[in-house]
């Protein structure tokens, strides 16, 4: 790893650290007291964990498996304190959050990947930072603005598309969304794109709508871009706590979601989300964002995550 890549991991741990202190005061120091109060391992020990976990947004479900997991290491070691059970509650989380190696095979051949999302949850900008990104991997990238409900959505998307350096394929406020994948097609095909990058809106209260529109552009794609591998990735802000799982279930009703990006980290008590999100969707979370700038969206890695919420920060 080159030194300057292993100086980004290392600012991009520090800042996940820091980022997920919200959600580490949440959950670790409620886990830390329920350690600290209790002189036996008993039912209300469990129910005092659980409660914490499902008030740390892990969810129902996640949480009942990291607990069970939790009861079968406690019986299989034979631990008698609470103290001793925090390692194996750790490890739990971390199991629970493991869905095997995520896959990113639209960084490695021809694709197309659309972004959906609801307004306000930093779709557009995380469009950007990962032309930016895919672009620094040396990707020739299109982008295509195909969000024009929204009145700011294409400048926006510009100014990130000039900061990348990438270009980008945008239609009038209130044009046909499918009709600015169709040229934007053509454009990356023309360019011999790798990564075609497609921003398109996101409105739930109007499922009807957005499914026709996502049928749409997804005809247009088989038809004129029928050897583009595709991938589908609905953005979510982690600071809605268990909003973001209601809205990655809606949008898993009308796309076939392939993977979250999951925002606005850094300012939230709610990053347990991250663990629900997995367990109740079976939806890997591919990107996490804990600030401004490009380096703040990076692949989300579940050890590092659990790492980075149970780390004891000196104060």
């Amino acid at each position: 790893m080159s030194n300057e890549k292993s100086q980004e991991k290392k600012g991009f741990w520090s800042r996940l650290v820091s980022g997920l202190g919200k959600t580490r005061d949440n959950i670790v120091s409620g886990i830390d007291a329920i350690f600290n109060g209790f002189s036996n391992i008993d039912d209300d020990f469990y129910e005092e964990i659980e409660e914490i976990l499902i008030m740390g947004d892990l969810g129902v479900n996640a949480t009942e498996s990291i607990i069970e997991n939790l009861k079968l290491k406690v019986k299989e070691n034979k631990i008698k304190e609470p103290a001793e059970c925090k390692e194996f509650l750790i490890n739990s989380i971390r199991e629970q959050m493991d869905v095997g190696e995520t896959a990113y095979r639209f960084e490695h051949e021809k694709s197309v990947v659309l972004v959906i999302g609801v307004n306000g949850v930093g779709k557009t900008t995380s469009v950007g930072k990962l032309a930016g990104k895919l672009k620094d991997q040396g990707r020739r990238v299109v982008l295509a603005a195909a969000d024009t409900f929204r009145a700011a959505a294409g400048n926006q998307l510009l100014e990130w598309a000039n900061r990348a350096g990438v270009e980008m394929i945008g239609g009038q406020e209130g044009a046909d969304p499918a009709a600015v994948v169709y040229d934007a097609v053509a454009a990356a095909k023309a360019r011999k794109a790798d990564v075609l990058l497609c921003d398109t809106a996101g409105r739930l209260h109007n499922k009807k709508n957005l499914m026709e529109e996502l049928k749409k552009i997804n005809r247009i794609l088989e038809k004129e871009y029928p050897d583009a591998y595709r991938e589908t990735l609905v953005v979510l802000d982690a600071t809605t706590g268990q909003n973001a799982l209601s809205q990655a279930r809606q949008f898993a009703e009308v796309a076939d979601i392939t993977g979250i990006i999951l925002t606005k980290l850094d300012g939230t008590a709610k990053g347990g989300i991250a663990v629900a999100i997995h367990s109740e969707l079976g939806i890997p979370v591919k990107y996490i964002g804990v600030g401004e700038s490009i380096e703040d969206l990076q692949k989300f890695n579940a050890e590092e995550f659990v790492n980075a919420l149970f780390t004891t920060v000196e104060n």
